[in-house]
């Protein structure tokens, strides 16, 4: 009687123990952060850094599909729709008004390049930006060191 005890407390705890042992699709590096510029047309890596190039795409606080952006001057807006498929949808670009000497060209190509990326892929820590015209913007996660 008490061996049998014994095997039913064991089965019955390993019951329990394999019930906890579930699988999860783990989306490591998700889509709604800050993004760092590293890559975009002829602009070096240099001048990304210093002007501490970036997407935001963590959401506005009045929630919605609205981001910022920053290329070293003005904080620019605009709307994106990410679907699951790998497309996207860039619109209402816009930003503040001050004029910036040598940060103007990085703002204006962007502002310019934004509505007409369409697709998106995330490789790791990296977010990759594309058009069917080949412009590219490569981006990196902001809190990955």
């Amino acid at each position: 009687m008490m061996r049998s005890f014994k095997y039913f407390l064991l089965a019955l705890s390993a019951f329990f123990l394999l019930q906890q042992c579930t699988t999860q699709k783990v989306n490591n590096v998700p889509l709604k952060r800050q993004w760092m510029l590293i890559e975009f047309k002829g602009f070096g890596k240099d001048l990304l850094t210093k002007n501490k190039a970036n997407i935001d795409l963590s959401g506005s606080k009045t929630g919605g599909d609205q981001y910022g952006a920053f290329m070293g001057c003005n904080r620019m807006f605009f709307t994106a729709k990410f679907a699951a498929d790998g497309s996207v949808k860039f619109s209402g670009v816009g930003s503040t008004m001050m004029f910036c000497d040598k940060n103007m060209e990085l703002e204006s190509a962007f502002g310019k390049a934004l509505p007409t990326l369409t697709n998106y892929k995330i490789d790791g820590h990296f977010l990759t930006l594309t058009n069917a015209s080949g412009t590219v913007m490569k981006l990196v996660a902001a809190d990955w060191d």
